[in-house]
């Protein structure tokens, strides 16, 4: 009696650009779709920047520019732009939680692109970062914002947000590698992103009369250069400068945490 010898099989580590692209799509909708089964999810992304638009624009407008309505054109760009880097640690929330359950041992366990769980995620959570732009610039107009420029200039508003919130989402993604629970995450945000939005001019009119060497921080801040390059995009003002500074400390963030991410992502295998 002969035994056949069977030829190992090896497996492919690598997937096609085309596979990939579907892994991530196909990953980018279960995060989405997971909404359905949380709302509650939706309801936080909702009610948030709701709160914080009238606690902003009635506490605070009164007191520093006379009235609410003289404040909204302040106040608005720079709740957006705080809103979108406090969503992107909901991202790397997520990724822990899912890193905690074990569903990334099983995503491993399957033929796909060993990115895909991470650019998965990161682009859903981008989606629902432009449901809670639209949220607040409804809220805005419904009590009084009003846009200065156009349509064009709203849609370029978006994207570059969206584009900044992708790259700065990049250093939660990397601390929810790292960190063993999802709170650590959360922790993390707070501690990082209070004092990045408030050492910018995002509820303020400007810098003048701060002492010279915290001004000189806050005009230089990345969330400085992303809420004015948002103001002159919806009110008016300077934009090419800001955006190209607010990118260009996103592609920083990028170059730096994605590698990282990629690298504490692969040593978990």
């Amino acid at each position: 009696m002969t035994t056949a010898a069977l030829a190992p099989q090896t497996l492919t580590k690598r997937v096609s650009p085309g596979v990939a692209a579907r892994n991530i799509a196909t990953l980018a909708w279960r995060n989405l779709v997971q909404i359905k089964h949380n709302p509650m999810e939706l309801l936080d992304l909702s009610i948030q920047p709701i709160m914080f638009v009238l606690l902003f624009a009635y506490v605070f407008g009164p007191a520093m520019e006379g009235s609410v309505e003289r404040y909204l054109p302040i106040v608005i760009p720079g709740i957006i732009a705080q809103n979108a880097l406090f969503a992107g640690m909901t991202t790397g929330f997520g990724l822990n939680t899912d890193i905690t359950k074990g569903v990334f041992d099983r995503f491993r366990s399957l033929p796909i692109s060993r990115t895909a769980p991470l650019v998965g995620r990161i682009i859903a959570d981008t989606t629902k970062q432009a449901w809670s732009m639209a949220i607040l610039l409804t809220v805005g107009f419904i009590i009084g914002f009003r846009l200065g420029t156009d349509v064009l200039a709203l849609l370029t508003a978006f994207a570059l947000l969206l584009a900044f919130a992708v790259m700065f989402s990049w250093t939660s993604v990397y601390i929810a590698m790292k960190v063993s629970e999802p709170e650590k995450v959360q922790i993390f945000g707070f501690t990082t992103i209070f004092p990045l939005s408030f050492m910018s001019t995002a509820f303020i009119r400007s810098t003048e009369g701060i002492p010279g060497p915290l001004a000189w921080v806050m005009d230089n801040s990345p969330v400085t250069h992303l809420v004015e390059a948002m103001r002159g995009l919806l009110v008016g003002g300077p934009v090419l400068n800001h955006a190209l500074w607010a990118l260009a400390w996103g592609a920083v963030i990028t170059a730096i945490f994605a590698p990282l991410s990629l690298r504490a992502f692969r040593s978990r295998a």
